[in-house]
């Protein structure tokens, strides 16, 4: 008995002691790589008050990007640390440094900031795309991907899409089909509605939640449900002061919450009754087989056969998936019309590669897209030079690191610029002009919307990359093709050029594009 209680007694004194030298040998390691990274300085920006940062020069310049964008113009840096209460915001206008974050240092940038605006839209962080890092994104990031968006989801809903894009057609056939001059033609309202139809219909298998207007156009319902969508996405990160001090939650001193409540309440007053009255028919069965993707997401199960989503998950990432598609395809068609209507040689280049390839006896098909390199050139010309928002989704530091010889405090928020990377003109010949023929190969190679690089964002990368590639690219290119290969486009009588003016507080065209369709195919192809 005593050699065992010896033995164990120079056991407890080994363990305690190499555990002791661990300790003292981690919090080393900890100092050391702390002492390293104190060694790099912040990135530039300007100097902060205390507590408050840069929070007041913030509020006194509104529209809060572009004075971004001139702090860094000013200081001639391609990376920019602005404090905004306790928060490091550091903006990003350079590919390469990009890259450092999202590609090489991507496991560290995976988290989302929490703010007042997300919050609510994702009923508390219960989505994928706004939600930070964590059990819950993984959960909803595997049933977005395997579920909702997966190759063999995008093939189930093929006809529903092109069912989408001969609506379109028929929609703008309508507006000028008792002229010989053709019609005027809201290609806002075209563009976004397209969108919305498309993923009413994947989500709801509805295209109206009223009766829509006769000549195929939306209802008042459905105008209201997309600026909602609008209005939502608007708001989000948009440098609301409580994000930045907590404290002053609950006061609405930015008015956001306020209009954010407001917007859900319009989505749910649509979203709700359709998802409840689906849920009754899968419990008396007289549902049991998935028709769309609402149906898809409330038979899924869990390992015990439990139902895997409770009602919350499905509604907030059903207004997830509304919001992640209908912004960036419908900036993009609106855009490039309006660029191509005043330069006149590219419509006849795109017309041209669409006669050649599609014909004029059918309409455009998916089948078609890998040979309409210049259409999507175009489109990714509109990606670099007019991307929907100023800013990616921010990136939060999960710990201390150092990017571009620069300190990144944990927890900071990293933006990398749409604006800046697509326009920065060490990467860009004559950034400001809209060349589409700068994204052809020379080897005739297809063109895909993707960017990699980060030479500009269309889908992002990483971990938080867009899952949606391949829809994403459908409702972008569908609607482009179709309207270039349908209709020959023209600027309102009366008006010389259209007016490319940016929005004052955002980058969409200041005014909705208003311009002149007039068919170009035989008249069956419209009104089949």
């Amino acid at each position: 008995m005593e050699i065992k209680s010896s033995f164990h007694g120079v056991a407890n004194t080994l363990l305690v002691y190499y555990s002791t030298l661990l300790l003292m040998a981690t919090v080393i390691v900890i100092h050391f790589l702390k002492a390293k990274q104190s060694r790099y300085p912040l990135p530039p920006g300007p100097k902060p008050w205390p507590i408050v940062g840069n929070l007041y020069t913030m509020l006194n310049n509104k529209p809060v990007f572009r004075w971004i964008h001139k702090l860094m113009n000013e200081m001639n840096t391609e990376i920019a640390c602005i404090r905004l209460g306790n928060v490091h915001v550091i903006t990003v206008t350079c590919p390469k440094i990009s890259r450092e974050f999202l590609k090489q240092q991507d496991a560290n940038f995976a988290a989302r900031p929490v703010s007042i605006t997300t919050d609510l839209a994702t009923k508390g962080y219960l989505t994928t795309v706004l939600t930070p890092s964590g059990e819950q994104w993984k959960k909803m990031k595997r049933v977005l991907s395997k579920e909702v968006l997966s190759p063999a989801k995008h093939h189930w809903f093929h006809a529903l899409r092109v069912g989408e894009a001969d609506h379109l057609v028929r929609y703008i056939y309508n507006q000028g089909k008792n002229s010989d001059k053709g019609g005027l033609v809201n290609l806002r309202i075209a563009s976004q509605q397209y969108c919305g139809n498309v993923i009413r219909k994947m989500v709801f298998n509805k295209r109206f939640f009223g009766k829509g207007m006769e000549d195929g156009g939306p209802g008042f319902e459905e105008l209201e449900h997309v600026e909602a969508l609008f209005t939502l996405l608007g708001h989000f990160y948009s440098f609301c002061v409580s994000d930045y001090i907590p404290w002053l939650r609950g006061f609405d001193v930015d008015g956001q919450e306020k209009i954010m409540k407001e917007a859900l309440r319009v989505i749910a007053k649509y979203h709700d009754p359709i998802i409840e009255e689906r849920i009754k028919k899968w419990m008396n069965a007289s549902r049991n087989e998935p028709k769309d993707l609402l149906d898809v997401l409330l038979s899924l199960k869990d390992a015990d056969g439990n139902t895997l989503l409770s009602l919350d998950e499905i509604k907030a990432q059903i207004t997830e998936i509304m919001l992640a598609t209908v912004d960036n395809p419908s900036n993009a068609v609106e855009w490039a019309i309006a660029e191509m209507i005043n330069q006149p040689e590219m419509l006849q280049k795109a017309i041209e590669e669409l006669d050649s390839v599609v014909g004029k006896e059918r309409l455009v098909q998916e089948s078609d897209f890998s040979k309409l390199n210049y259409v999507k050139a175009c489109a990714r010309e509109v990606f670099r030079l007019h991307p929907f928002t100023a800013f990616n989704l921010p990136h939060v530091a999960i710990s201390d690191t150092v990017v571009a010889n620069y300190f990144t405090p944990k927890g900071s928020h990293v933006l990398l610029s749409r604006q800046g990377l697509g326009c920065n003109p060490k990467v860009w010949d004559e950034p400001m002009k809209f060349k589409p023929e700068r994204h052809l190969k020379n080897d005739g190679s297809e063109i895909v919307l993707t960017e990699p690089e980060l030479r500009f964002i269309s889908f992002s990368t990483g971990r938080r990359g867009c899952v949606g590639v391949t829809l994403g690219t459908s409702i972008t290119v569908m609607p482009l093709a179709r309207l270039l290969h349908a209709f020959t486009w023209t600027a309102p009588p009366d008006v010389s050029s259209i007016d490319l003016s940016e929005s004052t507080d955002d980058l969409p065209l200041a005014k909705p594009l208003i311009a002149l369709a007039k068919p170009r195919l035989p008249t069956n192809l419209y009104t089949a």
